[in-house]
Order: C-alpha cells, then sequence, then structure tokens
C-alpha cells in the first residue's frame, strides 16, 4: 500500500535525520522513494546565491545513498514552488501513497519558524502523511525518536473516536496488519471534559458501548493477520491520554484519522491530531478525510 512514498527534504540536518529512520517502511511495503526539495522563489534566489548545482545536487545524492542502503530504489527531484501545493500535486499526479516529513516536539521542521513547510503539507495532504519525531541532541545534533532500531511494524496504537475519517484510517490498519504488524492496540478515549454532569453519569454505560465498538474492531483485524490486538478505554484530554498509552506500551507506531468528529477538514492545527504527531514518543501516520 506504501510501496512508493515521497520525502520532502532540505538542506538541514533535520531532513538528515528523517532519512536516516525510514528503514521500518520496508515491513509495509514500501520500495521506491522520491527525494522532493521545494524551493519557492525567495529560496530558490537563496541556493542560487549561496549553492552551485554541484553542491545541491552531492547533498541530494548523500541523502539518497542512505535510502539506497536501506534498500530502496531512489529519485531525487528539486522542483519550484511551495511544498505544499507541489508534494500533493505530485502524489496525485504520480500516485505516490505516502509523504514522509519530520517534527520536532513543539514545531515542525525545516521552515518550521518561518512558516512551516511540514504544516503546509499535513494541511493540504490527500494521502496518509508519516510524521517522524525529531529531538535536537547538543551532542550528536538531529536524532530521531523511534523505538526498537525503527521496527514500524512491531506495535500501532491506533486511536479512534468511531468518526467516518477515523473508519478510513482503520483500513489503513487492516492493512498494516495483512503486512505483518505483530502488535495492536486499539484506544478510545472518552473526553470528559465536553461532558455534561448528566451525561459523566452515564460514563459507565458510554464506555459498555464503545467497548464494544472496540471489539467489533479487533474482529474485523483477526482474519488479517496473526496480530495480537489489545482494546482499551480512557477517560480524559484525548491527546494527554492517547500520548500517555504510547508511551505506556511502548507504541512503535501510531496510526489515526487527521479529522475526528465535529471537526473542519480546513481547520488542522491545534486538532488533537496534530497534538499526538508534536508530542508522541513514536512515529505518527496520519490519514486524511477521503484518502
Amino acid at each position: 500500500m506504501f510501496e512508493r512514498f515521497i520525502v520532502a527534504t532540505d538542506l538541514s540536518p533535520a531532513s538528515d535525520a528523517v532519512v536516516g529512520c525510514l528503514v521500518g517502511l520496508r515491513a509495509f511495503g514500501a520500495r521506491q522513494a522520491l527525494l522532493l526539495q521545494c524551493l519557492d522563489m525567495q529560496q530558490a534566489d537563496s541556493v542560487t546565491l549561496s549553492y552551485s548545482t554541484a553542491v545541491l545536487d552531492d547533498y541530494l545524492s548523500r541523502q539518497k545513498g542512505v535510502l539506497e542502503g536501506q534498500g530502496f530504489e531512489v529519485e531525487t527531484r528539486v522542483v519550484p514552488g511551495f511544498a505544499k501545493r507541489e508534494i500533493n500535486r505530485i502524489a496525485h499526479e504520480e500516485d505516490y501513497g505516502l509523504l514522509v516529513v519530520g517534527s520536532h516536539g513543539h514545531s515542525m521542521i525545516g521552515e518550521a519558524l518561518l512558516g512551516g513547510v511540514a504544516s503546509e503539507v499535513l494541511h493540504g495532504a490527500t494521502r496518509p502523511v508519516l510524521v517522524i519525531r525529531l529531538e535536537r541532541r547538543a551532542d550528536t545534533g538531529e536524532v530521531c525518536v523511534l523505538p526498537g532500531a525503527c521496527n514500524l511494524a512491531a506495535h500501532v496504537l491506533f486511536p479512534t473516536d468511531f468518526s467516518e475519517n477515523a473508519d478510513r484510517a482503520f483500513t489503513v490498519v487492516e492493512s498494516l496488519v495483512a503486512a505483518g504488524v505483530a502488535r495492536v492496540t486499539l484506544l478510545h478515549v472518552q473526553d470528559t471534559a465536553r461532558l455534561s454532569p448528566h451525561l459523566t453519569r452515564r460514563l459507565e454505560a458510554f464506555d459498555a458501548i464503545d467497548r464494544d465498538r472496540l471489539e467489533e474492531l479487533k474482529a474485523r483485524l483477526a482474519p488479517r493477520g496473526a496480530a495480537e490486538v489489545e482494546v482499551v478505554l480512557r477517560s480524559g484530554k484525548p491527546f494527554l491520554e492517547i500520548v500517555a498509552v504510547a508511551k505506556e506500551r511502548d507504541a512503535h507506531l501510531v496510526a489515526m484519522g487527521s479529522q475526528g468528529r465535529g471537526s473542519v477538514p480546513e481547520l488542522f492545527l491545534g486538532s488533537v491530531s496534530h497534538q499526538v504527531a508534536r508530542h508522541a514518543p513514536a512515529p505518527v501516520l496520519l490519514v486524511p478525510a477521503g484518502n
């Protein structure tokens, strides 16, 4: 399902760190990578002044070599234009199944502090987006926050609010299980802050209904593969509980819809999925509405 994927790269140590973290995608059938550098007019002028074409080519060739060492077929490309438009356009026109971007804990990488290439890609994505968490370390520079030596298939956490977008995201989880995921945790968080006192008194009844829903999802996974599946119900603030469960159960990948119940599709920033992408201790696979 993710045989062909795009990696949004730039001239930064952060993009080097992302490129070094992708071997785990091979477990999901990924084979062909496009290293894509998008330059708007201001960046293009800066590159023209600061870098020769040979230097830019050498940088991309080095990243290409890293990906080839992980077993991927790799193409490199530099295109003029804004990342949000160009990355999603190329993904649609050339049928790439996955976009890969990087994220620091509190802001996206690359041009994040100046507008956010990764945030822009997330806003306009029509394909699933894999967000790789990064840390800045004084001694070693940019480092990926990936457990288990990038083994994304070891344990997938699937948080759901039972929305239409969550249902679409679950079909991706089904495919991941068919590809060989070893363990899945199905999670629903009762957002108690949104419940009136009257409804809070009925929380136990809501839990019973939602546990049955999670058990139905578990049953759907059974014929897909031999994954160990756990059902978890929590109460509280959704993104905090999702991050907590990811830490407690050592999730290697969080897969979820990028919009939930009551969300406006264009309003991604500030949503639960965005907060999870910023704070989760593992990569986050965000499946857009309508994917």
